[in-house]
């Protein structure tokens, strides 16, 4: 529990204003559970690492609060990462990557996540990174196994 309010905090702490254009949504077939087990499945299924996986909606309960299914998962692959921080050490900011799979007022459940390239401009990566490509490419296959269809 430490491991996830801790990994929480740290995203809250380092995520910057977001332009909408900034995230990609991506909207899926299942519960928010049902999505955010097949990314899981997928992120490990591709040799990364689910570092975390925050239930917004249960947190929210716990303070006496509602949300709707809200769930962030947290992971990445150092092949990909540690380019990107060496280049910049800010990286580090907003890696490792994270993938928000959250269910909107009409039930549709929808993944969202921030364009790399875009993220990682910000912290002063070249956008000629070779990692950048690799993982707007893994972002874009594991959120689309992920959505089902």
């Amino acid at each position: 529990m430490k491991r996830t309010i801790a990994a929480l905090a740290l995203t809250l702490a380092a995520a910057p204003a977001l332009a909408d254009d900034d995230i990609i949504n991506v909207e899926a077939t299942g519960s928010v559970a049902e999505v955010a087990d097949r990314l899981v499945a997928s992120i490990e299924g591709a040799g990364a690492t689910v570092f975390a996986r925050v239930d917004h909606a249960a947190g929210a309960r716990g303070a006496g609060m509602e949300l709707a299914p809200m769930e962030l998962v947290i992971f990445g692959n150092p092949k990909l990462g540690t380019p990107a921080i060496q280049t910049s050490p800010m990286a580090g900011l907003v890696l490792p990557m994270k993938v928000l799979v959250w269910q909107d007022a009409e039930g549709v459940v929808t993944l969202s996540y921030q364009d790399p390239e875009e993220m990682l401009d910000e912290v002063g990566v070249d956008d000629d990174l070779e990692a950048i490509g690799q993982m707007e490419g893994a972002l874009k296959k594991l959120t689309g196994a992920a959505a089902g269809g």
